[in-house]
């Protein structure tokens, strides 16, 4: 962490619309990167705010992290008529987010920072949120608060980018993005973003109890099985996961496959057309023990089917051991702006298989599989192949996997923050620390 920057004389809010209430707002990878990284920031000392489209039964307003994590529940007399999610009634929720947050944060939070002797660093993710920045931004300006405030706006992929005054953006803000492969999107869009990658958090570093990933194994009882979790978008190889499966199986490789989908999406009935035709029989899973031991047990004693869909909620704790035990984690994206699954599966030394894409993390062989043709599943049955016959090269990945995962922590990616927030700083004329 640069030296002159300290809790002390730094606060930081996050504007995004997922956040961590499960599952109500967190809908996909930008949930989870807000609700991790602005925890790691109150562990680290950083009084940190993020102000999201909260569950509409939980406190409007909540502390956390012994008072240093500051949870802004907005939006939520409309996501009480709307509980289907986020991103039900998403034009709504975006007018009211940009037609109150940013008096808000102003007189709420900036300017007792300011007075406090404290700049302030205001982030905000995705399109929902850039109008709200603009205003902010003057907001600011016309309370005599803006010369203590930096403003950026993180893109973590390329969705509505034709949303985007960018123009606007980048008179009252600077830009980020999460990965090389975003930032290059960007320039087609005539802007030139820093880059933040995303993390894991530390814990999920800690060694997998290896009594629980032989427990899944058991239950599996298969001589392959693969596990996917994510919203089912057409991008995120959902097809081609049930296709590689059922070419396995055609070889005679007894294979199955897991499957956690996000919240429902079109896209989803399509994959279970395709299993149907493929005369893969899909079993649904359901329990109210969500222990290692009652996920265990449930998969042990559902049918011997070739793919398993779960209908729980899977507990942050169990994933890693879902990724552990796996003979490999499918997030076989085409397109993918960074690819959180994949790196959380690393951290847990599984074995990944990726795109080649956003995954700035990833190296061949050496830490996960990269799929160079993520639309063709006979690749992923090619390197499944290969796996199951080579044990040493599969123990070699999963343990290059886990000292990869060791560079992106969110604790490693906080001086990387702070650093290029220190830089953005000095060119909006704002002096941190």
């Amino acid at each position: 962490v640069p030296p002159n920057i300290t809790p002390e004389n730094l606060e930081i809010v996050f504007l995004s619309f997922e956040g961590p209430d499960q599952p109500y707002s967190q809908a996909g990878g930008l949930g989870v990167r807000v609700a991790q990284f602005t925890r790691s920031l109150a562990r680290q000392g950083f009084n940190t705010h993020l102000i999201f489209v909260g569950d509409p039964d939980r406190p409007g307003y909540e502390v956390q992290e012994n008072g240093r994590l500051h949870l802004h529940r907005w939006c939520q007399w409309l996501s009480g008529h709307h509980r289907g999610g986020v991103y039900e009634a998403e034009i709504e929720k975006v007018h009211d987010f940009q037609d109150s947050v940013p008096a808000h944060v102003t007189f709420e939070i900036a300017a007792p920072a300011v007075a406090e002797g404290r700049s302030v660093v205001v982030m905000a993710e995705e399109w929902h949120t850039a109008d709200a920045l603009s205003r902010l931004s003057d907001s600011l300006h016309f309370n005599g608060l803006r010369q203590s405030c930096v403003l950026v706006w993180n893109a973590n992929n390329d969705m509505s980018f034709n949303r985007m005054n960018w123009d606007r953006i980048g008179y009252v803000a600077d830009f980020a993005a999460v990965s090389k492969y975003v930032k290059h999107q960007m320039w087609d869009c005539g802007v030139n973003p820093v880059v933040i990658p995303n993390g894991v958090p530390e814990e999920r570093l800690e060694a997998v109890d290896p009594d629980a990933v032989a427990a899944f194994r058991r239950a599996m009882d298969c001589d392959v099985w693969f596990f996917k979790i994510g919203r089912t978008d057409p991008d995120k190889g959902w097809l081609e996961a049930a296709e590689a499966v059922y070419r396995l199986r055609a070889q005679g490789v007894n294979a199955r496959l897991v499957i956690k989908p996000g919240a429902y999406e079109a896209h989803g009935d399509e994959v279970y057309r395709h299993m149907v035709w493929r005369g893969l029989d899909r079993a649904e899973v359901a329990t109210d023990d969500r222990s290692v031991q009652g996920i265990a047990t449930a998969l042990g004693a559902a049918p011997e089917a070739a793919v398993l869909d779960l209908k729980f909620f899977v507990p942050d704790e169990v994933l890693p051991v879902f990724y552990a035990a796996a003979d490999g984690t499918l997030a076989n994206s085409g397109y993918e702006p960074f690819g959180l699954v994949g790196l959380e599966a690393m951290a847990a030394g599984g074995i990944a298989y990726v795109g080649s894409t956003g995954e700035d993390y990833a190296r061949p062989l050496q830490n996960c599989v990269v799929l160079d043709d993520a639309a063709d599943p006979d690749e992923i049955v090619r390197f499944a192949l290969q796996l199951k016959d080579d044990r040493e090269l599969d123990a070699s990945i999963r343990s290059g996997a886990r000292r990869a995962a060791e560079l992106f922590t969110w604790e490693a990616v906080t001086p990387i923050f702070l650093t290029r927030m220190r830089h953005l700083a000095a060119g909006q004329d704002v002096v941190v620390g």
